[in-house]
């Protein structure tokens, strides 16, 4: 791809969940398909349940999707939501490589759920 189709490619639609437990811990993962898996807490990517919006999906029921996906459980829902998209850009070296090619980046809306299960409800397999 030419860098001018690239500058041109769209953003992916795109949700993240901020999962809190009733005493206001927050939930935060580490990835097992990126680099440092395995090694000490201090490696690796860490981050909260996010990924793409499906079709026709909302937000709201992307969201919900996938954070039970990601966590194992639909002990949530919904208590808050960040008005606006934040747009980010992949690295240029990733760009029409990560994301399956089609997109520059990914724009994001994010949520706050709240958990209301206990922990042995959640199943990160």
């Amino acid at each position: 791809m030419t860098p001018e189709t690239l500058r041109n490619l769209p953003y992916r639609p795109n949700v993240g969940a901020l999962i809190f437990r009733a005493d206001g811990k927050v939930l935060i993962a580490r990835r097992t398909d990126m680099p440092g898996v395995g090694g000490p807490l201090t490696e690796g990517v860490w981050q909260c349940p996010q990924g793409g919006i499906d079709g026709t999906e909302t937000p709201h029921d992307a969201v919900l999707r996938e954070a039970r996906e990601e966590i194992g459980t639909d002990k949530l829902h919904i208590t808050g939501e960040y008005p606006e998209w934040i747009a980010y850009d992949l690295p240029p070296n990733l760009i029409g490589k990560a994301l399956g090619g089609k997109f520059r980046g990914q724009t994001q809306k994010w949520f706050t759920l709240a958990f209301t299960g206990t922990d042995a409800d959640i199943n990160l397999n």
